[in-house]
């Protein structure tokens, strides 16, 4: 199969989730990466470990270590101060679906500046990581509350099926039909960007296609822009 025609993606997809953007109520109970602290003294007691079960109890944290190898597990709690914070890290492999609005391809030849706004859909597959910044903020008379912001990074691949319209101009003028739309496979690798609320994504791909066109290789390879939405 050959791949005809390249294109890059830029996405926003929207999700429902937290009021704020970044921002959660409480840290879900979990396995996470201790990834960075500005507390000397977290540091020191976090050591050379680095995969901890963390809970949070109001304003404070719980660690228990998770040894790699034969050896009793460390528990300590850690309690929330204003200008100390301790950053999470937390891993784990992605699977998704997105919609592609709209496909944008710059000039070849003949061919103007294309806008396909056909539907597109693809199923991702990927690798996902969810920083977590904790720390505590200052109210009014005095009292402090933990306060927790969210990031999280994906990548991997994706691959799909959509529709594009076929007519002579995008074929080298090798279709025999005046314009149809044509069924298309497409498939690239994606990087996210998620703020919990909506999501941002660049990608790089490729469509295919399908029927007896598909060896005409409509629009030679080429560059173009792309915008999704739907993120699941």
């Amino acid at each position: 199969m050959r791949f005809s025609l390249l294109w890059v993606l830029v996405g926003s997809w929207l999700l429902s989730g937290c009021a704020a953007v970044g921002k959660l109520p409480t840290l879900e109970p979990g396995d996470y990466q201790f990834f960075r602290t500005n507390d000397p003294t977290l540091a020191a007691t976090v050591g050379k470990d680095r995969a901890f079960h963390v809970e949070q109890h109001q304003d404070s944290l719980t660690f228990l270590s998770q040894p790699e190898q034969d050896g009793a597990p460390r528990r300590f709690s850690y309690a929330l101060r204003r200008g100390q914070h301790v950053i999470l890290l937390d891993r784990k492999f992605d699977l998704d679906v997105f919609t592609i609005p709209f496909k944008a391809r710059p000039p070849q030849g003949p061919v103007p500046v294309q806008l396909n706004t056909n539907f597109n859909a693809a199923l991702y597959f990927g690798r996902r990581l969810d920083f977590y910044h904790v720390n505590s903020r200052q109210l009014l008379a005095g009292r402090q509350e933990p306060q927790i912001r969210t990031v999280g990074l994906g990548y991997g691949l994706f691959t799909g099926l959509g529709s594009t319209i076929i007519n002579p101009d995008v074929t080298n003028q090798q279709a025999q039909i005046a314009e149809y739309e044509g069924f298309v496979v497409h498939v690239g690798a994606a990087a996210i960007y998620d703020a919990r609320i909506f999501n941002l994504g660049l990608a790089i791909g490729a469509d295919q296609l399908l029927g007896p066109m598909a060896a005409t290789g409509f629009i030679s390879a080429s560059p173009g822009l792309g915008c999704c939405s739907g993120w699941i």
